[in-house]
């Protein structure tokens, strides 16, 4: 569980990323989960967005993805949201 130092970090480190994923139409499949899962343990933190056709809202997708994934919901903004997992590599070191 991040507290709101980690999180205002990971926000910042966010800030200049891209969107890497796109969750549309057809909601959040297997294949959309393995894609996360991926991305997470490559980079660990990573910006997502939910289009206009999506079922779920940007949050309830956020949620979802996070809980299949075992991943912390960072920030959702709009139809953009942030994950992060530490990855076995341990890529960025957190503040206490």
């Amino acid at each position: 569980m991040l507290n709101s130092r980690q999180r205002a970090q990971l926000r910042g480190m966010a800030n200049d990323f891209e969107t890497i994923l796109q969750v549309g139409k057809m909601g959040i499949s297997e294949n959309t989960v393995k894609q996360v899962d991926d991305a997470l343990e490559a980079r660990e933190l990573i910006k997502m967005s939910v289009l206009e056709t999506c079922p779920l809202t940007s949050r309830e997708t956020a949620d979802e993805l996070a809980q299949k994934v075992k991943a912390d919901v960072v920030q959702v903004i709009g139809r953009k949201f942030i994950l992060y997992r530490q990855s076995k590599e341990k890529l960025i070191k957190l503040v206490k």
